[in-house]
Protein backbone atom coordinates (compact mmCIF):
# COMPACT_ATOMS: atom_id res chain seq x y z
CA UNK A 1 0.00 0.00 0.00
CA UNK A 2 1.04 3.19 -0.87
CA UNK A 3 1.32 6.48 1.57
CA UNK A 4 -1.69 8.66 1.50
CA UNK A 5 -0.09 11.71 -0.77
CA UNK A 6 -0.16 15.18 1.38
CA UNK A 7 -2.65 17.39 0.12
CA UNK A 8 -0.11 20.40 -0.03
CA UNK A 9 3.20 20.61 -2.32
CA UNK A 10 6.06 22.57 -1.47
CA UNK A 11 6.73 26.04 -3.03
CA UNK A 12 2.73 26.78 -3.51
CA UNK A 13 0.77 29.02 -1.94
CA UNK A 14 -2.67 28.56 0.14
CA UNK A 15 -4.99 30.33 2.23
CA UNK A 16 -5.66 28.71 5.14
CA UNK A 17 -6.51 29.38 8.96
CA UNK A 18 -4.59 29.47 11.91
CA UNK A 19 -6.11 27.27 14.75
CA UNK A 20 -3.38 26.82 17.62
CA UNK A 21 0.26 27.95 18.85
CA UNK A 22 3.01 24.87 19.02
CA UNK A 23 5.28 24.10 21.31
CA UNK A 24 7.70 26.42 19.78
CA UNK A 25 4.99 29.45 19.87
CA UNK A 26 4.71 28.68 15.68
CA UNK A 27 1.37 28.98 14.47
CA UNK A 28 -0.82 25.65 13.37
CA UNK A 29 -3.31 25.25 10.69
CA UNK A 30 -4.62 22.31 8.55
CA UNK A 31 -4.97 22.86 5.08
CA UNK A 32 -7.57 19.69 4.15
CA UNK A 33 -6.90 18.04 7.39
CA UNK A 34 -2.99 18.77 6.91
CA UNK A 35 -1.05 19.86 9.72
CA UNK A 36 1.12 22.96 8.36
CA UNK A 37 3.09 24.73 11.01
CA UNK A 38 3.75 28.29 10.24
CA UNK A 39 6.06 30.85 12.01
CA UNK A 40 4.55 34.41 13.34
CA UNK A 41 1.04 33.77 12.65
CA UNK A 42 -1.75 33.75 15.30
CA UNK A 43 -4.71 31.65 15.81
CA UNK A 44 -7.96 32.91 14.26
CA UNK A 45 -5.67 34.34 11.42
CA UNK A 46 -6.93 34.23 7.97
CA UNK A 47 -3.01 33.99 6.27
CA UNK A 48 -1.79 33.32 2.71
CA UNK A 49 1.30 30.70 3.10
CA UNK A 50 3.58 29.39 1.20
CA UNK A 51 4.68 25.69 1.86
CA UNK A 52 8.22 25.16 2.10
CA UNK A 53 8.33 22.15 3.10
CA UNK A 54 6.47 18.43 3.39
CA UNK A 55 7.08 15.49 5.20
CA UNK A 56 4.80 12.58 5.99
CA UNK A 57 2.35 14.17 8.59
CA UNK A 58 2.67 18.04 8.70
CA UNK A 59 4.18 20.88 6.28
CA UNK A 60 6.44 24.02 7.13
CA UNK A 61 4.91 27.40 5.80
CA UNK A 62 6.70 31.14 5.44
CA UNK A 63 4.07 33.65 5.76
CA UNK A 64 3.32 35.75 3.36
CA UNK A 65 0.69 37.86 3.97
CA UNK A 66 -2.35 38.20 6.78
CA UNK A 67 -5.87 38.21 5.57
CA UNK A 68 -7.63 38.68 8.53
CA UNK A 69 -5.50 39.57 11.61
CA UNK A 70 -5.83 38.38 15.04
CA UNK A 71 -6.66 41.21 18.07
CA UNK A 72 -4.26 39.99 19.83
CA UNK A 73 -1.62 40.87 17.28
CA UNK A 74 1.11 43.68 18.28
CA UNK A 75 4.09 45.45 16.90
CA UNK A 76 7.19 43.73 18.02
CA UNK A 77 9.20 46.04 20.32
CA UNK A 78 12.47 44.64 18.68
CA UNK A 79 13.68 45.56 15.32
CA UNK A 80 15.41 42.34 15.21
CA UNK A 81 12.51 40.15 16.70
CA UNK A 82 11.96 38.57 12.40
CA UNK A 83 15.14 37.46 12.53
CA UNK A 84 16.92 36.57 15.36
CA UNK A 85 15.98 33.69 17.72
CA UNK A 86 15.96 35.04 20.75
CA UNK A 87 12.02 35.73 21.28
CA UNK A 88 9.60 33.69 19.50
CA UNK A 89 5.86 35.58 20.87
CA UNK A 90 7.04 39.83 20.61
CA UNK A 91 3.80 39.80 18.11
CA UNK A 92 1.52 38.51 20.73
CA UNK A 93 -0.07 40.73 23.57
CA UNK A 94 1.16 39.94 26.57
CA UNK A 95 -2.73 38.74 27.90
CA UNK A 96 -2.25 36.21 25.11
CA UNK A 97 1.51 35.04 26.13
CA UNK A 98 0.47 34.04 29.27
CA UNK A 99 -2.94 32.39 28.04
CA UNK A 100 -0.70 30.16 25.58
CA UNK A 101 1.89 29.30 28.28
CA UNK A 102 -1.08 27.73 31.02
CA UNK A 103 -2.41 26.22 27.86
CA UNK A 104 1.54 24.58 26.69
CA UNK A 105 1.38 22.99 30.15
CA UNK A 106 -1.78 21.44 30.05
CA UNK A 107 -1.97 20.38 26.55
CA UNK A 108 1.61 18.61 27.40
CA UNK A 109 0.00 16.70 30.32
CA UNK A 110 -2.51 15.70 28.31
CA UNK A 111 -1.14 14.96 25.14
CA UNK A 112 2.52 13.72 26.56
CA UNK A 113 1.45 12.31 30.40
CA UNK A 114 -2.84 11.36 29.37
CA UNK A 115 -3.57 13.50 32.20
CA UNK A 116 -6.88 14.21 32.70
CA UNK A 117 -8.54 17.49 35.08
CA UNK A 118 -4.91 18.14 36.61
CA UNK A 119 -5.31 21.54 38.85
CA UNK A 120 -3.14 23.92 36.45
CA UNK A 121 -3.24 27.49 37.95
CA UNK A 122 -3.38 30.41 35.33
CA UNK A 123 0.31 31.48 34.39
CA UNK A 124 2.06 34.31 36.76
CA UNK A 125 3.04 36.90 34.65
CA UNK A 126 5.17 39.95 35.02
CA UNK A 127 4.13 43.72 35.14
CA UNK A 128 6.65 45.06 32.88
CA UNK A 129 7.09 41.90 30.89
CA UNK A 130 10.74 43.89 29.49
CA UNK A 131 14.57 44.19 30.03
CA UNK A 132 14.41 41.80 32.61
CA UNK A 133 17.31 39.18 32.05
CA UNK A 134 20.23 39.47 34.59
CA UNK A 135 22.22 37.30 31.60
CA UNK A 136 23.32 37.26 28.28
CA UNK A 137 25.41 35.21 26.00
CA UNK A 138 26.34 37.03 22.87
CA UNK A 139 28.17 34.74 20.31
CA UNK A 140 30.88 36.92 18.40
CA UNK A 141 31.68 36.45 14.69
CA UNK A 142 31.92 38.08 11.00
CA UNK A 143 28.89 38.31 8.59
CA UNK A 144 29.96 39.11 5.04
CA UNK A 145 33.54 39.87 6.87
CA UNK A 146 31.81 42.45 9.43
CA UNK A 147 31.80 42.03 13.23
CA UNK A 148 29.28 40.60 14.79
CA UNK A 149 27.78 40.30 18.57
CA UNK A 150 23.94 38.81 18.81
CA UNK A 151 22.21 35.74 18.65
CA UNK A 152 21.92 32.89 16.20
CA UNK A 153 18.78 32.77 13.19
CA UNK A 154 16.10 30.15 14.20
CA UNK A 155 17.21 26.67 14.05
CA UNK A 156 20.77 27.52 12.30
CA UNK A 157 23.98 29.12 13.52
CA UNK A 158 23.83 32.35 11.33
CA UNK A 159 24.98 34.73 13.13
CA UNK A 160 22.10 37.71 13.62
CA UNK A 161 24.15 40.97 14.78
CA UNK A 162 22.21 42.66 17.45
CA UNK A 163 22.90 46.06 18.89
CA UNK A 164 19.88 46.36 21.80
CA UNK A 165 18.16 43.96 23.03
CA UNK A 166 14.63 44.95 24.88
CA UNK A 167 14.83 42.16 27.53
CA UNK A 168 18.26 42.29 28.50
CA UNK A 169 19.03 44.72 31.63
CA UNK A 170 20.33 47.55 30.07
CA UNK A 171 23.77 47.27 31.15
CA UNK A 172 24.19 44.26 29.08
CA UNK A 173 23.70 46.17 25.82
CA UNK A 174 26.24 48.37 26.99
CA UNK A 175 29.22 45.58 27.78
CA UNK A 176 28.04 44.61 24.17
CA UNK A 177 29.26 48.03 23.16
CA UNK A 178 32.02 48.04 24.46
CA UNK A 179 33.36 44.58 23.39
CA UNK A 180 32.65 45.49 20.33
CA UNK A 181 34.76 48.50 20.54
CA UNK A 182 37.72 46.44 21.77
CA UNK A 183 37.70 44.15 19.13
CA UNK A 184 37.33 47.16 16.61
CA UNK A 185 40.04 48.95 18.15
CA UNK A 186 43.02 46.49 18.73
CA UNK A 187 41.62 44.08 15.42
CA UNK A 188 41.20 40.87 17.69
CA UNK A 189 40.30 37.92 15.59
CA UNK A 190 36.80 36.66 16.35
CA UNK A 191 36.51 32.86 15.98
CA UNK A 192 35.12 31.19 13.10
CA UNK A 193 33.37 28.10 14.46
CA UNK A 194 33.68 26.30 10.82
CA UNK A 195 37.34 26.48 11.17
CA UNK A 196 37.96 26.31 14.29
CA UNK A 197 39.89 29.19 14.46
CA UNK A 198 40.11 32.97 15.51
CA UNK A 199 40.05 34.23 19.37
CA UNK A 200 36.79 35.66 21.21
CA UNK A 201 33.76 33.50 20.94
CA UNK A 202 31.27 34.72 22.95
CA UNK A 203 30.75 37.77 25.40
CA UNK A 204 28.72 36.67 28.30
CA UNK A 205 27.48 39.13 31.00
CA UNK A 206 25.93 38.96 34.43
CA UNK A 207 24.21 41.20 36.44
CA UNK A 208 22.39 41.45 40.03
CA UNK A 209 19.70 43.34 40.06
CA UNK A 210 19.60 44.21 43.51
CA UNK A 211 23.61 44.78 43.71
CA UNK A 212 24.32 46.07 40.71
CA UNK A 213 26.98 44.63 40.31
CA UNK A 214 28.44 43.50 36.99
CA UNK A 215 30.63 40.51 35.61
CA UNK A 216 31.70 40.62 32.27
CA UNK A 217 33.36 36.95 30.69
CA UNK A 218 34.98 36.94 27.74
CA UNK A 219 35.13 33.50 26.19
CA UNK A 220 38.22 32.36 24.50
CA UNK A 221 39.63 30.05 21.53
CA UNK A 222 42.88 30.27 23.38
CA UNK A 223 44.94 33.33 24.53
CA UNK A 224 43.64 36.98 24.48
CA UNK A 225 45.87 39.40 23.53
CA UNK A 226 45.87 43.41 25.15
CA UNK A 227 43.86 42.04 28.49
CA UNK A 228 45.21 45.14 29.79
CA UNK A 229 43.25 47.56 27.02
CA UNK A 230 40.02 45.07 27.24
CA UNK A 231 40.09 45.92 31.09
CA UNK A 232 40.77 49.49 30.46
CA UNK A 233 37.93 50.01 28.14
CA UNK A 234 35.70 48.13 30.30
CA UNK A 235 36.93 49.85 33.68
CA UNK A 236 36.39 53.41 32.26
CA UNK A 237 33.37 52.74 29.80
CA UNK A 238 31.44 51.07 32.81
CA UNK A 239 33.00 52.17 36.23
CA UNK A 240 30.25 49.96 38.42
CA UNK A 241 31.90 46.57 36.63
CA UNK A 242 32.88 44.51 39.57
CA UNK A 243 34.35 41.36 37.67
CA UNK A 244 35.73 41.08 34.55
CA UNK A 245 37.11 37.07 33.46
CA UNK A 246 38.55 34.76 30.32
CA UNK A 247 36.78 31.75 30.19
CA UNK A 248 39.19 29.08 27.75
CA UNK A 249 36.87 26.79 25.28
CA UNK A 250 39.64 25.64 22.90
CA UNK A 251 36.87 22.84 22.11
CA UNK A 252 35.02 22.68 18.81
CA UNK A 253 31.31 22.54 20.63
CA UNK A 254 28.57 24.70 21.18
CA UNK A 255 28.74 24.51 24.60
CA UNK A 256 29.57 28.18 25.70
CA UNK A 257 31.69 28.06 28.58
CA UNK A 258 34.62 25.84 28.92
CA UNK A 259 35.75 24.67 32.52
CA UNK A 260 38.62 26.20 33.11
CA UNK A 261 39.03 30.91 33.68
CA UNK A 262 41.28 33.51 35.13
CA UNK A 263 40.26 36.46 36.65
CA UNK A 264 41.53 39.67 34.79
CA UNK A 265 40.15 42.17 37.28
CA UNK A 266 38.16 42.46 40.21
CA UNK A 267 36.57 39.73 42.10
CA UNK A 268 35.84 36.00 41.45
CA UNK A 269 32.01 36.76 41.72
CA UNK A 270 29.07 39.02 42.19
CA UNK A 271 26.31 39.12 44.54
CA UNK A 272 22.57 39.16 44.17
CA UNK A 273 19.59 38.75 46.17
CA UNK A 274 16.44 36.29 45.95
CA UNK A 275 13.80 37.72 48.51
CA UNK A 276 16.14 38.85 51.66
CA UNK A 277 18.39 36.15 50.56
CA UNK A 278 22.10 36.84 49.51
CA UNK A 279 23.96 34.57 46.69
CA UNK A 280 27.29 34.42 45.43
CA UNK A 281 27.84 33.54 42.02
CA UNK A 282 30.44 32.58 40.41
CA UNK A 283 31.37 32.54 36.68
CA UNK A 284 30.14 28.96 35.86
CA UNK A 285 27.46 27.99 38.18
CA UNK A 286 23.49 28.16 36.90
CA UNK A 287 21.62 30.80 38.28
CA UNK A 288 18.21 31.53 37.45
CA UNK A 289 17.66 34.83 34.68
CA UNK A 290 14.74 36.53 35.81
CA UNK A 291 15.40 37.51 38.88
CA UNK A 292 11.98 39.46 39.94
CA UNK A 293 9.81 35.88 38.99
CA UNK A 294 12.39 33.43 40.56
CA UNK A 295 11.42 35.06 44.04
CA UNK A 296 7.67 34.57 43.27
CA UNK A 297 8.54 30.56 41.67
CA UNK A 298 11.37 30.31 45.07
CA UNK A 299 7.87 31.29 47.33
CA UNK A 300 5.55 29.52 45.58
CA UNK A 301 7.45 25.85 45.83
CA UNK A 302 8.14 27.02 49.46
CA UNK A 303 4.48 26.98 49.71
CA UNK A 304 3.79 23.85 48.06
CA UNK A 305 6.66 22.26 50.34
CA UNK A 306 4.57 23.19 53.29
CA UNK A 307 6.86 23.17 56.15
CA UNK A 308 6.71 23.62 59.53
CA UNK A 309 9.96 23.32 61.01
CA UNK A 310 9.91 19.58 61.84
CA UNK A 311 11.26 18.14 58.35
CA UNK A 312 13.78 17.22 56.08
CA UNK A 313 14.13 17.76 52.81
CA UNK A 314 16.39 17.00 49.80
CA UNK A 315 16.93 19.47 47.30
CA UNK A 316 18.33 17.63 44.02
CA UNK A 317 19.78 19.73 41.06
CA UNK A 318 20.42 22.26 44.53
CA UNK A 319 22.88 24.57 41.80
CA UNK A 320 24.15 27.20 44.18
CA UNK A 321 21.74 26.20 46.52
CA UNK A 322 18.75 29.38 45.78
CA UNK A 323 15.86 26.90 46.59
CA UNK A 324 17.72 24.93 49.72
CA UNK A 325 18.34 28.11 51.52
CA UNK A 326 14.73 29.72 51.18
CA UNK A 327 13.54 25.59 52.38
CA UNK A 328 15.88 25.44 55.25
CA UNK A 329 14.64 28.51 57.01
CA UNK A 330 11.48 26.60 57.66
CA UNK A 331 13.02 23.39 57.57
CA UNK A 332 14.72 21.07 60.32
CA UNK A 333 17.71 19.65 57.61
CA UNK A 334 18.38 20.66 54.40
CA UNK A 335 20.44 18.04 51.81
CA UNK A 336 21.57 19.82 48.61
CA UNK A 337 22.87 17.71 46.19
CA UNK A 338 24.31 19.06 42.57
CA UNK A 339 26.90 17.82 40.14
CA UNK A 340 28.86 20.66 39.14
CA UNK A 341 31.37 20.93 42.23
CA UNK A 342 31.44 24.94 41.95
CA UNK A 343 28.32 24.89 42.51
CA UNK A 344 28.55 23.02 45.91
CA UNK A 345 31.20 25.20 46.76
CA UNK A 346 29.21 28.70 45.97
CA UNK A 347 25.95 26.97 48.02
CA UNK A 348 28.34 26.17 51.07
CA UNK A 349 29.29 29.69 51.06
CA UNK A 350 25.74 31.51 50.33
CA UNK A 351 24.74 29.16 53.50
CA UNK A 352 27.31 30.84 55.06
CA UNK A 353 27.02 34.23 54.03
CA UNK A 354 22.87 34.10 55.18
CA UNK A 355 24.06 32.51 58.32
CA UNK A 356 22.08 28.99 57.30
CA UNK A 357 23.80 25.97 59.62
CA UNK A 358 20.97 23.78 58.81
CA UNK A 359 21.85 23.26 54.77
CA UNK A 360 24.30 20.33 53.97
CA UNK A 361 25.40 20.28 50.32
CA UNK A 362 26.74 17.58 48.46
CA UNK A 363 28.55 16.98 45.19
CA UNK A 364 27.42 14.14 43.17
CA UNK A 365 24.96 12.61 41.19
CA UNK A 366 21.43 12.91 42.70
CA UNK A 367 20.47 9.26 41.92
CA UNK A 368 23.33 8.21 43.39
CA UNK A 369 23.80 10.46 46.65
CA UNK A 370 19.62 9.94 47.52
CA UNK A 371 20.51 5.71 48.07
CA UNK A 372 23.45 6.95 50.04
CA UNK A 373 21.60 8.86 52.33
CA UNK A 374 18.62 6.42 53.05
CA UNK A 375 21.68 3.67 53.70
CA UNK A 376 22.49 6.12 56.52
CA UNK A 377 18.83 6.26 58.00
CA UNK A 378 18.22 9.49 56.03
CA UNK A 379 14.63 10.03 54.97
CA UNK A 380 13.14 12.85 53.29
CA UNK A 381 10.16 14.64 54.07
CA UNK A 382 9.64 16.08 50.68
CA UNK A 383 11.71 15.63 47.57
CA UNK A 384 12.41 19.15 45.45
CA UNK A 385 13.88 18.56 42.11
CA UNK A 386 14.64 21.62 39.67
CA UNK A 387 16.41 19.56 36.75
CA UNK A 388 17.64 20.66 33.54
CA UNK A 389 15.41 21.10 30.29
CA UNK A 390 15.68 17.37 29.82
CA UNK A 391 14.01 16.41 33.10
CA UNK A 392 14.91 14.11 35.70
CA UNK A 393 16.86 11.19 35.23
CA UNK A 394 14.82 7.98 35.51
CA UNK A 395 17.11 6.41 37.72
CA UNK A 396 16.97 10.00 40.10
CA UNK A 397 12.68 9.05 40.13
CA UNK A 398 12.98 5.31 41.05
CA UNK A 399 15.29 6.92 44.32
CA UNK A 400 13.10 9.20 44.89
CA UNK A 401 9.80 6.80 45.26
CA UNK A 402 12.22 4.40 46.98
CA UNK A 403 12.73 6.97 49.63
CA UNK A 404 9.05 7.60 49.52
CA UNK A 405 8.74 11.16 50.93
CA UNK A 406 5.29 12.82 52.02
CA UNK A 407 5.57 15.47 48.82
CA UNK A 408 7.14 16.31 46.46
CA UNK A 409 8.11 19.77 44.60
CA UNK A 410 9.01 19.60 41.15
CA UNK A 411 10.20 23.02 39.42
CA UNK A 412 10.70 22.45 35.65
CA UNK A 413 11.01 24.64 32.59
CA UNK A 414 10.37 22.42 29.93
CA UNK A 415 6.04 21.19 30.06
CA UNK A 416 6.90 18.16 27.76
CA UNK A 417 9.49 16.50 30.40
CA UNK A 418 7.37 17.79 33.20
CA UNK A 419 4.64 15.61 32.00
CA UNK A 420 7.22 12.51 31.15
CA UNK A 421 8.21 12.51 34.76
CA UNK A 422 4.71 13.11 36.64
CA UNK A 423 3.27 10.09 34.34
CA UNK A 424 6.02 8.18 35.69
CA UNK A 425 5.88 9.26 39.17
CA UNK A 426 1.96 8.89 39.54
CA UNK A 427 2.61 5.01 38.59
CA UNK A 428 4.61 3.81 41.30
CA UNK A 429 2.32 5.39 44.26
CA UNK A 430 2.30 9.66 44.06
CA UNK A 431 -0.75 12.07 42.62
CA UNK A 432 -0.85 15.20 41.01
CA UNK A 433 -2.15 17.80 43.53
CA UNK A 434 -1.42 21.47 41.74
CA UNK A 435 0.54 22.82 38.91
CA UNK A 436 1.71 26.35 38.97
CA UNK A 437 2.94 28.39 35.67
CA UNK A 438 5.41 31.04 36.43
CA UNK A 439 6.37 33.26 33.11
CA UNK A 440 10.10 33.25 33.94
CA UNK A 441 10.73 34.16 29.67
CA UNK A 442 8.29 37.07 28.61
CA UNK A 443 8.12 37.30 24.87
CA UNK A 444 9.52 33.74 24.50
CA UNK A 445 7.74 30.11 24.27
CA UNK A 446 9.35 28.94 27.67
CA UNK A 447 7.47 28.64 30.48
CA UNK A 448 8.76 27.87 34.25
CA UNK A 449 5.97 25.32 36.54
CA UNK A 450 5.96 24.32 40.29
CA UNK A 451 4.26 21.03 41.06
CA UNK A 452 2.92 19.79 43.80
CA UNK A 453 3.03 16.43 44.38
CA UNK A 454 2.04 14.38 47.34
CA UNK A 455 2.15 10.52 48.40
CA UNK A 456 -1.17 8.44 47.44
Amino acid sequence: MHAAKAPVEKNKEYEMTIDDLGANGEGVGRIDGFAVFVEGALPGERILVKVVKVTKSYAYGKLLSIIHKSPDRVEPKCPYFKYCGGCQLQHLSYEGQLEYKTKLVRDALEMIGHFENIKVLPAIGMDHPWQYRNKAQFPVGLIQGRLALGFYAPRSHNLINVDVCPIQHDIINKVTELVRSFIQTYKIPVYDENIHKGIIRHVVTRVGFKSNQIMVIIVTNGELPRKKELVSIIRKGLPAVTSIVQNYQTEKTNVILGSKYRILWGSDHIIDEIGDLKFKISPLPFYQVNPIQTGILYNKALEYADLTGKETVIDAYCGIGTISLFLARKAAKVYGVEVVPQSIEDAIENARINGIDNAEFITGKSEEIIPELAKQGIKADVVVVDPPRRGCDEKLLQAIVNMSPERMVYVSCNPATLARDLKYLTEYGYMVNEIQPVDMFPQTSHVECVTLMSRV
